[in-house]
């Protein structure tokens, strides 16, 4: 591989420890960098690499150069257990609700090395994002009884005088407050009456699909029907098929 200009690779150097400093991904420094000097991004890791090997080797090039290769020792981690990311998630979470930053928490819990706090923010954030995603799937669980109309209609109403009923002691004991919180209180019962509009449309929802599905175990009811009085119909033709 072609050496580079000592400019350049100084150039590159600082760049990564300007990005280990603050905690940035290294690809930031190669993407950075390749923009400053028309190359590609995986070039120019490739190449830090290959030069990181080549100073172990060369002393006073690496002095020349004024790197401190300290700062540029390749690390090489394993991945984490399942175990040691809920703990790692445990301690993080901890230290943030005691009032530090994600990535002071990392800091501590790395004992200020870089490149493991780095990785340990990573982690993280990578955690962070896998929990949410989690959060958002819906599980639908399939309806193991058919409703009737009556039993939704007076599950309906059941839920409609509850829901009346807390929301007009709750619009009492605010209106014994102030006037404020009696303006309030009719927002939360506008509010409650559209949440009683979507729970009745759910329910028309919920008796249409029931409905279909009557429909359905009748259909089938009659299909099993029919086809056991063809069968039956079928046998007593045989012996007349005979004698002919």
């Amino acid at each position: 591989m072609k050496i580079w200009k000592d400019e350049e690779v100084k150039a590159l150097f600082g760049q990564v420890e300007s990005c280990k400093k603050n905690g940035s991904p290294l690809r930031s420094a190669f993407a950075a960098h390749a923009q400053s000097f028309k190359r590609k991004p995986n070039s120019v890791r490739n190449y830090y690499y290959h030069e990181v090997d080549n100073l172990a080797q060369d002393e006073a090039r690496r002095a020349r150069l004024g790197v401190e290769l300290s700062l540029h020792e390749k690390v090489h981690f394993e991945s984490f257990a399942k175990e040691q990311e809920e703990e790692l998630f445990e301690k993080i979470e901890k230290l943030v609700q005691e009032g530090c930053s994600v990535r002071l928490a990392c800091q501590k819990l790395s004992n200020g090395n870089l490149a493991l706090m780095t990785r340990l923010q990573n982690k993280y954030q990578n955690m962070c994002r896998k929990i949410k995603q989690d959060n958002n799937i819906i599980h639908f669980q399939p309806k193991q009884k058919l409703l009737t109309d009556n039993d939704i209609n007076s599950l309906f109403l059941g839920l409609v005088k509850l829901i009346k009923k807390n929301a007009t002691e709750e619009a009492m004991e605010k209106s014994q407050v102030s006037n404020q919180l009696l303006k309030k209180a009719f927002a939360d019962l506008g509010r409650k009456d559209k949440e009683l509009s979507s729970l009745k449309a759910e329910f028309e929802r919920l008796k249409k699909e029931n409905e279909v599905l009557r429909l359905m175990h009748t259909q089938n009811k009659n299909d099993a029907l029919k086809n056991h009085l063809i069968s039956k119909r079928n046998k007593l033709e045989q012996p007349n098929s005979k004698r002919v």
